[in-house]
């Protein structure tokens, strides 16, 4: 008997619960780009402003947003030299007076300073803008630095080069690369409902399917391709070094270290992703994708429907009704 839960199902579900409208993301980047507008006439009326320019970053920007997305990310390129850098809450505090001086028709009471971002809130709306700092010295590709919120240390990265590598996923496996991204992150939300401690940050989830795709994992079958996915979890235990060679050369990948987990971030090889992992969030995620694995190999041969759809509320929630 043929699986009553399939292909068509799951994009079925997807495209009604866990994919973020296209109307609601156009609202969403059209009240951050009032506030990109505003900074650059600030940019380009005030030499000594200290801020260089405004990005699109995260989900939202990726198209890989979940339905459910209050927030938009985006990065303020700040000038290094000038930007205080000897403390987060100095950076922080410093970017909040430097956005409410660029929108003097918001009260300064809606930049929301954070650990590691101001917090723009806009009137009349659900959406909070996160503004992260990055200090920036003219590096190519728009190449800057995060300071990384417990350590103080100098992170490289670029905003740009990682929208490109995902826009280059995305051209080259079509509409179910994202998709698959989306749905991930929709089962990681499923498994922190019942475990807050679970980690696995929407950055690492997207260059695994990236590190799968880039090796010849088919992405047309929803079912299958979840199941691979949870598979190479499983199989691997998330112990095999991941890496990209898209803007740097398979000789400049470092030997693998001794983290928990190691995913480089494909900007810098410097840069593990899951460098914060302790071994108990790798046991954590090789557990959630061995009980996914198991229920989506179950429901392939349940002898009901019912049970089948069962399975898969395991990985999508109980919002799946097949």
């Amino acid at each position: 008997m043929a699986p009553s839960v399939g292909h068509s199902e799951i994009k079925a579900f997807a495209e009604d619960s866990v994919n973020l409208p296209a109307a609601t993301a156009a609202t969403y980047r059209a009240q951050a780009n009032s506030l990109r507008d505003r900074l650059k006439v600030k940019i380009d009326t005030d030499p000594n402003y200290g801020v260089v320019k405004m990005l699109h970053s995260g989900s939202v920007a990726k198209g890989t947003a979940l339905k459910k997305v209050h927030d938009l990310d985006t990065a303020i390129y700040v000038k290094a030299a000038e930007a205080p850098t000897n403390g987060d809450a100095k950076l922080i505090s410093w970017l909040a007076e430097r956005l409410y001086e660029a929108n003097s028709n918001m009260g300064r009471d809606q930049f929301v300073e954070c650990t590691h971002c101001v917090t723009v809130k806009f009137k009349g709306s659900e959406l909070d803008v996160d503004v992260v700092p990055v200090l920036y010295e003219d590096g190519k590709d728009d190449r800057g630095f995060l300071i990384r919120k417990h350590t103080g240390e100098r992170v490289l990265t670029s905003i740009t080069l990682h929208l490109q590598f995902i826009r280059d996923r995305k051209s080259k496996y079509g509409p179910q690369f994202a998709q698959l991204v989306r749905l991930t992150k929709w089962w990681k939300r499923t498994v922190n409902q019942g475990d807050e401690d679970f980690r696995f940050k929407s950055f690492m989830i997207e260059l695994l399917w990236a590190h799968l795709a880039d090796n010849g994992l088919s992405l047309t079958d929803y079912p299958t391709s979840l199941e691979r996915f949870f598979a190479y979890v499983v199989q691997t235990e998330l112990q095999e070094q991941v890496s990209f060679t898209d803007f740097y050369r398979q000789s400049e990948i470092p030997a693998r270290s001794k983290s928990p987990i190691e995913v480089l971030d494909p900007v810098n090889t410097s840069n593990n992703v899951a460098g914060l992992y302790l071994e108990s969030d790798r046991q954590r995620i090789v557990t959630a994708a061995q009980r996914a694995f198991n229920a989506i190999s179950e429901a392939r041969f349940a002898p009901t429907k019912g049970r089948e759809v069962e399975c898969w509320q395991t990985v999508l929630g109980p919002t799946f009704k097949g």
